[in-house]
């Protein structure tokens, strides 16, 4: 393997065309800069540069070996400084994750104050209500509403509760009874939150007694916003954060049912592949999340 300083010193040299002014921008002297291009020479085998006492060019050998290298050397420097970067707590790239719904109503402000706090760090936001492979999907981490985490290969972080409600719209009990209790509830009217197939199952809690309830299959979504808008239409039930519902209970379009009875609340979760300790640059905007929604959100996005 070649010596990767006597290639950067040829590759200057090539492209400034002479040995004082490469010497100069490397900030060693032109004899080193001469030794080392020899010593390149030597091991190839070839020579690389014809020198004479006005200019310096290069052979075809020289020619060959700069068009090779030059793109390695490239790429070996932005590997580099994206290495560094990780390390830095205020500048890099950020790839995150976030649910549909939390993302579109959040992400937008939290992410323009972060910049304007931050503005040498970039950020990669994705959208989705799929919950994600964060090793193979390429997050540096994920933003999760669900229930509490069981994966203990993962690492994660706790910021809130996220209450939810089951809803509906006044125009639905014209087509069945308004529920007093979980046992009234109709499952044919009720809409399943789920990326899989299979029926959701609600979780009330009223006291110390708890009672499950197994939603519908005829409606199964994995976005909030849809089953909302379900609801909104009057065309059923369903059990939702509240941050996708408070506008509609205000406008009074949807209301809460069965107020005795508290719903199993979700977490919201920073979500970490398994490192040995958070990237600088991760902890910075884990950090900046919690604060953003204690201080500005009141933790009631």
């Amino acid at each position: 393997m070649q010596d990767i300083k006597s290639i950067r010193v040829f590759l200057a040299v090539a492209n400034a065309r002479s040995f004082s002014q490469a010497a100069l921008t490397l900030g060693i002297t032109p004899a080193s800069a001469t030794r080392l291009v020899a010593k390149l020479e030597d091991d190839l085998g070839q020579q690389l540069l014809l020198r004479t006492t006005r200019q310096v060019s290069l052979t075809s050998a020289g020619a060959l070996v700069a068009a090779r290298y030059q793109p390695i050397i490239d790429e070996l420097d932005r590997a580099t400084s994206e290495v560094l970067q990780i390390s830095l707590p205020d500048r890099g790239r950020l790839r995150i994750n976030a649910p549909m719904s939390m993302g579109l109503r959040l992400m937008p402000q939290l992410i323009d104050s972060f910049k304007l706090v931050y503005p040498n760090v970039s950020l990669d936001v994705k959208l989705t209500d799929t919950l994600v492979d964060i090793i193979e999907d390429a997050c540096d981490l994920a933003i999760r509403i669900s229930r509490p985490p069981q994966d203990k290969s993962t690492i994660w972080r706790k910021i809130c509760e996220v209450p939810r409600h089951p809803v509906a719209a006044p125009s639905l009990f014209n087509r069945t009874k308004l529920p007093k209790e979980p046992d009234d509830l109709d499952s044919k009217f009720c809409f399943s939150y789920n990326s899989k197939d299979g029926p959701e199952i609600w979780e009330f809690q009223k006291g110390a007694v708890k009672r499950p309830f197994r939603a519908g299959t005829d409606i199964i979504s994995n976005n909030g916003d849809f089953l909302y808008s379900l609801v909104e239409a009057g065309s059923g039930i369903a059990l939702l954060p509240d941050f996708i519902v408070n506008e509609g209970m205000q406008n009074k379009k949807v209301i809460h049912l069965l107020d005795d009875w508290k719903p199993e609340p979700l977490w919201l979760t920073l979500y970490y592949p398994p490192y040995e300790q958070l990237p600088p640059l991760v902890a910075t905007f884990s950090d900046f999340f919690e604060s953003y929604l204690r201080d500005v959100e009141g933790l009631s996005f």
